[in-house]
């Protein structure tokens, strides 16, 4: 199995656990923080639906410089909606991988913002990069909803919530 392969393999196994999260958000906590410090659950949830987008930035641009390009988030009212940027990002993500070929992994990929690099990386290493993000951000979510006594779905094995993974 090549490396691309492999990627569309993890990214289609991550996407299974990551829509079980996403579909429990409550649209009367999209405001909600468990801390002061923590990100509001609903710009958490619209990153996490946008970052199979990476993907697609990775293998199509050599960098993201904020100073120029600016981030702006999706909207989104519900976890319906963010569920549908999932789809529409993770669809991009899946298209851009399908047609890129091995040595397009190789290539150098900058994150910054003007003079100020955050990252340098090779192309793979950045899609490498937007699934651990994934799995990291997906993992606060899970906190989130559990102070919200919402059952969490099994991720890579079953959860307190769901023994019969």
């Amino acid at each position: 199995m090549n490396i691309i392969e492999l990627l569309l393999t993890e990214l289609e196994r991550e996407a299974q656990t990551t829509r079980k999260m996403l579909a429990l958000i409550p649209t009367d906590k999209l405001d909600w923080a468990p801390h002061e410090k923590s990100m509001k659950m609903k710009p958490l949830a619209t990153h996490i639906a946008e970052l199979p987008t990476w993907i697609t930035l990775a293998l199509k641009t050599d960098e993201l410089d904020f100073a120029t390009a600016p981030y702006e988030p999706a909207v989104a009212a519900n976890a319906e909606e963010i569920l549908a940027l999932f789809e529409k990002g993770l669809a991009d993500g899946k298209g851009s991988l399908s047609e890129a070929k091995e040595e397009d992994l190789n290539g150098k990929w900058v994150l910054r913002s003007g003079e100020e690099i955050y990252a340098t990386m090779t192309k793979y290493e950045t899609i490498r990069h937007a699934f651990s993000q994934t799995i990291h951000h997906r993992a606060q979510l899970g906190v989130y909803l559990r102070l919200l006594n919402i059952p969490i779905p099994g991720s890579y094995g079953p959860s307190a919530d769901d023994p019969s993974f």
